[in-house]
């Protein structure tokens, strides 16, 4: 049924009770797909119960974005929150809505890269104000269905608000139901007009308005163009930035269209955003609340981890929740998610820089608009285990596009062929020249990303089995990869590849043969070889083989009487730099040491040696750990990580800024990482459950593993129970290790 002048709102929720409860699959203009994960619908318990424990709920307002909540669709994002005068308000923001630093912006972190900008900030007013003077109020995310509803008022004179970003269109709604009759006001909000931004003039009943790039900009950044459209049947102009109700009523819904371009015109964007606006109108609004529920309701049915414990440890496991939900709101869009405030950043008006304190706005983001891959990674490796196969895209995507011209600068700067990635790189790519003479510093003589992404690749590959992903998208990285480390380092006197100078992350600069790279050659290359011939040919194959055996073996050496692995090869002399233990990357990412594996007393003794034991953010030890079999470790790491909510930010899953800038990612990423390593791990066919899990924390538990497969099942006084695995073939390769002696 389209919705007309003659279809009255409350004829629309009469006839929801007549709809049958379908699962739609749409595919919308951002090309976002609603399917079940691995088209499996087995349940074998209902999760709904366990998933509504972790509702966040409020009884008090605001009163500003610090206590907002977020909500979104995977690639546009809302902070929403409610002010004490009862107005409800909310940042928009999208994950391509890439905007420019000011012309005379000196800081190096916010010029470079871009600034992921608001779209703008929107207010819903209702009058007569239910929410008078000590009146009843609730705020509450529903994590099952994704939707935001706030309750004003008693139950004589109170009304209701809710909002929700359609996960499979790009479409925001807010809609209010009240008791008695009441007059609706939508504002649109804009701190930046002047700069950029316009709100277009006379139009009729709604509000329309953009971003535009000035012409100083990036020009990878001058074709952007990002905005809007508000309007909502009964609501008419009262000025440019204004809807209000022509007449009062006890129902409204108020749509918003966000819509990004590139490389078009200011005509084209308009167009655009009128055919889109047409397009989504037309739809049948029951139907697609639907199936935005139906999405949802697939999304949390791929995995999910409920402990029955102590309140510590229910804290603890809100935290993974929430953080799996943050992700979904923010990675379905055209690119990946910032590992510094995602698409959730607010207002900061205390914003401590230095020995000053800066009042700052929703645009701002400490350490920019650049991927910083150490510090985008935590979101992404937790996605396979949660099956969230779909939010890694965007991440390998935008790594593939750039290929090719990075490509032709490595031939230009080398004369020689292959790819890696800066470690610090904006969306577009690019690199610099970095030759053996060039003075050293953080990232300069920094190749791993190629690696690590190779890495990450081959499992996605694993887990998925999607072989035009890798064709298309695997080989053309891993394989130049692998071809730039073959090709741009030499030799030495015995015939082994000669790293030399290249950083062992940013802890050592310009040092030899460094352990993560020489970690990820053998890991990725390895893995390549077993590739099946129709990926890739007789020549690559060659390739591959020749270069393993030329890889030098990973450092080792003695402390305290016990064999360890070094971050670098030769003597330990270079300069600490940062906070990190390069030498453990040969446990994560790269996975060559671990339970069942050979050599694990020296990576236990790595382990127990290491310089910097750090909790929270970036730090790998929760996962590190979980990978030794070391459980308590692994869970005392696992519970900081969730459990540093930001205190000046009142969602609890807003992580505190640590290294990067609030809503922090890394701290959850992390968290989730850890979790679900301590629960289950795989290693080629092998699938090891509780090999770090604490015995007190009861569980019902669904993880993917590679092939396709799902493990689903339950943990009762440190018993493994109930055990579900989809296919029933891969049960066979199911290690409990409960039963093994640790």
């Amino acid at each position: 049924m389209v919705m007309t002048k003659k279809t009255t709102y409350n004829q629309l929720l009469m006839n929801t009770k007549r709809l049958v409860r379908l699962v739609l699959i749409m595919v919308t203009s951002s090309g976002m797909v609603s399917t079940p994960a691995n088209g499996q619908n087995k349940r074998a318990i209902d999760i709904k119960p366990l998933l509504d424990a972790y509702n966040v709920s409020w009884d008090t307002p605001g009163p500003t974005s610090s206590q907002s909540m977020p909500i979104g669709n995977g690639d546009i994002g809302l902070n929403v929150w409610v002010e004490p005068n009862g107005d409800l308000c909310f940042f928009i923001a999208k994950t391509d809505a890439w905007g420019a630093a000011a012309e005379n912006e000196k800081n190096n972190w916010v010029r470079d890269g871009g600034i992921l900008m608001k779209l703008g900030k929107v207010r819903v007013s209702l009058s007569p104000n239910p929410l008078v003077q000590g009146a009843p109020f609730n705020q509450v995310l529903r994590l099952s269905s994704s939707e935001l509803i706030v309750t004003e008022g008693t139950d004589a004179a109170g009304a209701s608000l809710k909002v929700w970003v359609d996960a499979n269109n790009p479409v925001i709604r807010v809609e209010s139901r009240s008791v008695k009759p009441v007059s609706v006001k939508v504002t649109l909000e804009n701190w930046r007009l002047g700069t950029g931004d316009a709100i277009l003039p006379d139009e009729e009943n709604e509000i329309t308005w953009y971003h535009e790039n000035p012409f100083y900009a990036d020009p990878h950044l001058r074709g952007f163009i990002f905005g809007g459209r508000i309007e909502g049947e009964g609501l008419v102009h009262h000025d440019s930035v204004t809807l209000q109700s022509a007449r009062a009523g006890t129902s409204q819904l108020v749509s918003i269209y966000p819509l990004t371009t590139s490389e078009v015109t200011k005509d084209n964007w308009l167009s655009r955003l009128n055919k889109q606006v047409a397009k989504l109108g037309s739809l049948n609004l029951e139907q697609t609340r639907l199936a935005h529920q139906q999405w949802w309701d697939n999304f949390w049915h791929r995995s999910w981890i409920f402990i029955h414990a102590d309140e510590a440890t229910r804290k603890l496991n809100q935290g993974y929740v929430l953080q799996r939900y943050i992700t979904a709101c923010a990675g379905r869009g055209a690119y990946p998610i910032k590992f510094n405030g995602s698409i959730f950043v607010v207002d900061n008006p205390e914003y401590r820089s230095g020995q000053t304190t800066l009042k700052i706005d929703a645009d701002f983001r400490e350490w920019g608009g650049q991927y910083w891959m150490q510090n985008t990674r935590p979101m992404y490796w937790p996605r396979l285990k949660a099956g969230d196969f779909d939010i890694m895209l965007p991440l390998f995507k935008m790594y593939a596009s750039v290929v090719a011209d990075n490509a032709a600068q490595i031939k230009k700067f080398y004369n020689h062929d292959g790819v890696y990635f800066a470690e610090t790189m904006p969306f577009w790519g690019g690199l610099k020249y970095v030759g053996p003479e060039i003075k050293e510093n953080w990232t300069d003589h920094y190749f791993l990303p190629v690696l690590e992404l190779s890495m990450m690749m081959l499992d996605y590959y694993d887990y998925t089995g999607d072989k035009k992903f890798a064709k298309e998208i695997l080989l053309p990285v891993a394989s130049e990869g692998i071809t730039f480390y073959d090709q741009h380092f030499k030799r030495d006197s015995v015939g082994k590849l000669l790293l030399d100078p290249v950083n062992s992350i940013e802890q050592f600069w310009k040092v030899h043969n460094p352990a993560p790279d020489i970690a990820g050659l053998h890991a990725v290359v390895k893995r390549l070889i077993a590739l099946p011939t129709d990926l890739a040919d007789d020549k690559l194959h060659k390739q591959w083989e020749r270069l393993y055996k030329e890889l030098p073996e990973l450092p080792v050496g003695d402390k305290d009487g016990k064999q360890v692995l070094l971050p670098y090869t030769g003597p330990q002399t270079a300069t600490a730099r940062n906070f990190e233990n390069p030498e453990l990357y040969s446990v994560y990412p790269f996975r060559l040491y671990g339970l069942g594996k050979p050599g694990i007393q020296v990576a236990l003794n790595t382990f127990n040696a290491r310089v910097f034991k750090d909790k929270g953010c970036w730090a790998q030890d929760p996962i590190q750990a979980a990978m030794l079999g070391l459980a308590d470790v692994a869970r005392s790491y696992v519970s900081f990580n969730f459990t540093q909510k930001d205190p000046t930010l009142k969602f609890p899953a807003f992580w505190i800024r640590g290294h990067d800038y609030m809503p922090d990612q890394d701290n959850g990423g992390n968290g989730e990482h850890g979790l679900q390593e301590m629960l289950m791990q795989t290693d080629g066919k092998k699938i090891m459950l509780l090999p770090a899990w604490p015995k007190e924390w009861d569980t019902d538990f669904k993880l993917n593993a590679p092939y396709n497969t799902t493990v689903q099942g339950k943990i009762k006084d440190g018993k493994l129970t109930d055990l579900v695995v989809i296919p029933d073939s891969r049960k066979a390769d199911v290690i409990d290790m409960s039963k093994q002696e640790r």
